[in-house]
């Protein structure tokens, strides 16, 4: 039986998933065995890595070049005040590690880049977009449709909260954003503030669409964009499309990201 390669702390520790019919030991061994690349351990990363850790999924990669800073530790919850000045990524490694000793972190203190990318999210079964800029969600969007790998993206702003899930064979994220907002015309949470709980409730969802994606049950975010309002505790879903024209997943992709610029507007030229 499957369930006998579970130990007995396994089997008491992940026995609120063993019981459930959709999971079951050979699910949890698929989580045990599986791998997520968490791009940012900041509002949106905390609650993923929280999740993505608790649910015994066997290997994080954790992905972000920042330090803590006090004001973060109002919604990044893996932080604790005597983190302050610590690279994220490695505060974040040790929350887990005191979480789940069944997992193994894989600590990145950098960027993703363009010639980081492919190698970083080439080593994971899902990457969880928890970033907070639009070139480095077109660079991991396009990164991952090269290599076939769905991505559970999220992001915020003061209330309101968007979560999308990139599968292979789905629309990208391209498709949904043609191109980025000019620079400057969306702030950032450092100007305009954010609800601490928020990226709890996002990240959370993120969390759970990469869970299934491991465990291959259920229905994710494929072409469509869930909207959440904490000020008016609503949620709204809007499908989207594949676009035939899209650079990324149309009818002519690109086979590389060599050439492509991701600043500005983030476009590809049709050159």
């Amino acid at each position: 039986m499957t369930g006998l390669a579970l130990d007995s702390t396994q089997l008491d520790r992940y026995s609120r998933h063993i019981i459930l019919d959709e999971v079951g030991p050979a699910g949890q061994q698929a989580l045990l065995s599986g791998s997520a690349l968490v791009v940012g351990a900041g509002g949106l990363g905390s609650p993923a890595i929280q999740y993505l850790a608790a649910a015994g999924v066997g290997r994080l990669g954790i992905a972000d070049d920042d330090a803590v800073e006090r004001s973060n530790l109002q919604r990044q919850i893996v932080h604790a005040d005597a983190d302050v000045g610590r690279p994220k990524a490695e505060s974040a490694a040790d929350y887990v590690r005191d979480l789940n000793p069944d997992v193994d972190v894989d600590v990145y203190e950098t960027r993703v880049e363009p010639d980081n990318a492919g190698d970083l999210i080439a080593e994971y079964d899902v990457v969880v977009d928890a970033s907070d800029n639009f070139r480095t969600r077109y660079l991991v969007n396009d990164v991952a449709r090269l290599h076939d790998t769905p991505v559970a993206h999220g992001s915020i702003y003061k209330f309101e909260g968007q979560v999308t899930t990139l599968t292979p064979e789905g629309p990208c994220y391209r498709c949904l954003f043609p191109e980025a907002p000019e620079p400057g015309e969306i702030p950032d949470c450092a100007t305009t503030g954010v609800l601490g709980v928020l990226p709890g409730t996002v990240g959370c969802i993120q969390a759970t669409e990469a869970v299934k994606l491991l465990l291959e049950q259920g229905e994710v975010l494929e072409g469509r964009l869930l909207f959440y309002d904490a000020m008016d505790m609503t949620f709204e879903t809007v499908p989207y499309r594949p676009n035939p024209d899209c650079p990324v997943c149309g009818d002519d992709p690109i086979d590389s990201i060599e050439g492509v610029e991701y600043a500005d507007g983030c476009g590809i030229s049709a050159d």
